[in-house]
């Protein structure tokens, strides 16, 4: 894709590649082999005395990769192909995906999750995020409401239509005009639950915007978030099934992936509320028995595992309180279970309620 606007670190980034590459090549050239130190990063470890740094953004440690170890130097044979592509990127002020880029040499790179870690060593060298290297992200979120934006002289009018869905856009950085009479943003975790408040007319009748990633939120997703709600000054909040995955994802959003967590300052959303589903709403709802789920082997292990975030207890000491909750009782539920009181019960009951009483945590 052929980018209209040039990137305004362009030029450094351009800069930063060839002193790189120099330093390489003059490290062969009198015979020594080169040693990359990489910063590593973390969004939370397992610490729970206090002591930690995490929430401080700074490097935990560095990685050192020598061609003396076999993979290493192929991890530094994969990030010097993967940079060729971004020095062209750049110079051509072209757009690629992370896909794109597998699929330029996939005989080498073997697998994507090469090629994404390859990129993120190369935005930690070079100080930058992915989008500064024109990568982008094959964009998955949706967002509908009382919003109008353009993206890159692309107009968006949400406002005309609330209730239509419209991608998010994958060119965040372009995006500017946005006007909104919303107050408030509610963020959802599944597609068919955006779709329901969507065929309930929900933004028609309530004045907000809704977003959602469609699972795991992808960096589009969270950075346009983030700049809405920078933009906007409105409240957020975040509606998730109540099981494990449903948690990660809603921590996600809050305190940034461990993949990405070199660029967590500019992806968490701090201001972000837990707006349910809770487990205490089984009983508060009178949900059945029919409609809760046994925490299987795999979510009892991945909310243990959480439970031990140093995040969740020094930050949000209260959802980690929920976990626990959650894994004590053994069940989970899905949002659409409210539904077994009526279709539209989310939309009509259960949303209005827990904003206009504040019922979130």
């Amino acid at each position: 894709m052929e980018g209209k606007h040039s990137n305004p670190h362009c030029f450094n980034l351009l800069k930063k590649i060839k002193e790189f590459t120099r330093s390489i090549l003059e490290d062969l050239c009198i015979g020594c082999s080169p040693t990359l130190y990489i910063d590593q990063f973390s969004t939370y470890c397992t610490d729970t005395s206090g002591n930690c740094c995490c929430s401080s953004d700074l490097p935990k440690g560095k990685e050192i990769l020598t061609l003396q170890r076999e993979c290493h130097a192929r991890r530094l044979d994969v990030l010097l192909r993967v940079l060729m592509v971004v020095q062209q990127l750049l110079q051509e002020n072209r757009h690629a995906s992370k896909r794109d880029i597998y699929y330029m040499n996939p005989l080498i790179f073997k697998e994507q999750s090469v090629v994404d870690r390859a990129i993120n060593d190369i935005c930690i060298l070079l100080h930058c995020s992915r989008h500064n290297l024109n990568v982008v992200s094959v964009g998955k979120g949706l967002v509908m409401g009382w919003l109008r934006f353009s993206e890159a002289g692309r107009k968006f009018d949400c406002i005309n239509s609330p209730n239509t869905a419209h991608p998010i856009p994958v060119h965040v950085e372009y995006v500017e005009d946005i006007i909104s009479v919303a107050q408030y943003i509610l963020v959802v975790e599944k597609e068919s639950v955006f779709q329901r408040l969507a065929n309930d007319q929900f933004c028609r009748q309530n004045r907000c915007i809704v977003i959602t990633g469609r699972g795991y939120p992808d960096v589009p997703t969270r950075r346009f978030l983030r700049l809405l709600i920078e933009t906007l000054r409105l409240t957020a909040y975040c509606l998730v099934d109540c099981d494990p995955y449903g948690i990660d994802i809603l921590t996600t959003y809050r305190f940034g992936s461990m993949q990405m967590a070199y660029d967590a300052k500019f992806l968490r959303i701090p201001e972000i509320h837990w707006l349910g589903a809770f487990p205490s709403d089984c009983e508060n709802y009178h949900l059945p028995q029919q409609c809760l789920l046994s925490l299987t082997a795999e979510d009892k292990q991945k909310v243990e595992s959480m439970l031990l975030r140093c995040y969740l207890e020094h930050e949000v000491p209260i959802w980690r309180a929920e976990l626990q909750l959650l894994l004590d009782r053994g069940f989970k539920f899905e949002i659409e279970a409210l539904s077994v009181h009526s279709l539209s019960f989310l939309s009509d009951e259960y949303l209005p309620y827990k904003i206009q009483n504040g019922v979130y945590i």
